[in-house]
């Protein structure tokens, strides 16, 4: 158990769990998400980006595991993780809080790409006593407009459960979807049940939810995570720009901001060699006083 004091948003009255999420008069609390570990020493939490999961991370967190206690998590509505109606940052940050609190014994680094990214912004900055150092992978702390609605439509159209192969899903995507790595990633998100193919995310809730994905939480200005923070963005990618620097700085004022050449928007995935240099050097470089 994490030894700090643990947070309570709400009274434990009248609780009843839905769908492996604890619900308390309405409000969600926590759902205990999936996760893989691999390595020893300081852990870092890795919080995957819409439409990701835990899996996506796999060859990032062995990478890392030769120094590093590496959790790759799937985050709410994803993955292995369980299914809920509520989709939005403090729920998917208060997620996160519950895993840290009982699977690590001092606060961890924490790193999140893109929607995952936020969730990781989201804690540090309302549960800063949670987190050691954060790393933001191509994600500002502000309302993004790069994943389009479509992609999320197109999926639902897909009659899964007619199809045999993910060959047949790509094929199909690929009269909306015109991008080859996007539908490559897209279909990763699918699993084989006994009735046939069936999409690993709740296509629904991020249907319903996703303005409120898109967007940044509203925040007490004043509010801000002092701990050393990395903000690593993508050359060919369009999600972080020069007009997010003053909130970035008024929101993680020992922030850094590094450019990851020849990469777009999957920064991990484009350019993996510097991605994983720029981690560790940030990693292992003291912090200034």
């Amino acid at each position: 158990m994490f030894l700090l004091v643990p947070y309570v948003y709400f009274t434990l009255l009248t609780m009843k769990r839905v769908n492996g999420t604890k619900f308390d008069q309405g409000k969600v609390v926590s759902i205990t998400l999936s996760h893989n570990v691999i390595g020893e020493g300081q852990t870092i939490v890795i919080l995957h980006g819409l439409f990701g999961s835990k899996r996506n991370w796999s060859s990032i967190a062995k990478q890392l595991s030769d120094t590093y206690r590496v959790l790759t998590v799937d985050l709410r509505n994803h993955g292995e993780s369980p299914w809920s109606d509520v989709h939005d940052y403090s729920s998917m940050a208060e997620d996160v809080a519950t895993l840290i609190e009982n699977e690590c014994s001092k606060p961890p680094i924490v790193l999140g790409h893109s929607m995952g990214g936020k969730v990781a912004m989201y804690l540090s900055i309302m549960r800063p006593q949670l987190v050691a150092q954060l790393i933001v992978v191509d994600i500002p702390p502000a309302r993004s407009t790069g994943t389009p609605i479509d992609y999320v439509r197109a999926m639902q159209a897909i009659p899964l459960t007619t199809l045999a192969h993910r060959r047949d899903v790509e094929e199909l995507l690929s009269e909306t979807i015109p991008d080859e790595r996007v539908r490559g990633f897209l279909v990763t998100n699918i699993i084989t049940r006994p009735e046939g193919l069936a999409w690993a995310v709740n296509l629904d809730v991020i249907e319903k939810n996703f303005e409120t994905i898109l967007d940044w939480p509203d925040l007490i200005t004043t509010q801000h995570f002092s701990q050393q923070t990395l903000f690593l963005v993508g050359e060919n990618s369009t999600f972080v720009g020069p007009e997010h620097e003053t909130v970035i700085q008024q929101f993680f004022p020992a922030s850094s901001r590094q450019v990851i050449k020849n990469a777009g928007h999957w920064v991990h995935v484009e350019n993996t060699a510097a991605f994983l240099k720029a981690v560790r050097v940030f990693l292992e470089t003291e912090p200034c006083h």
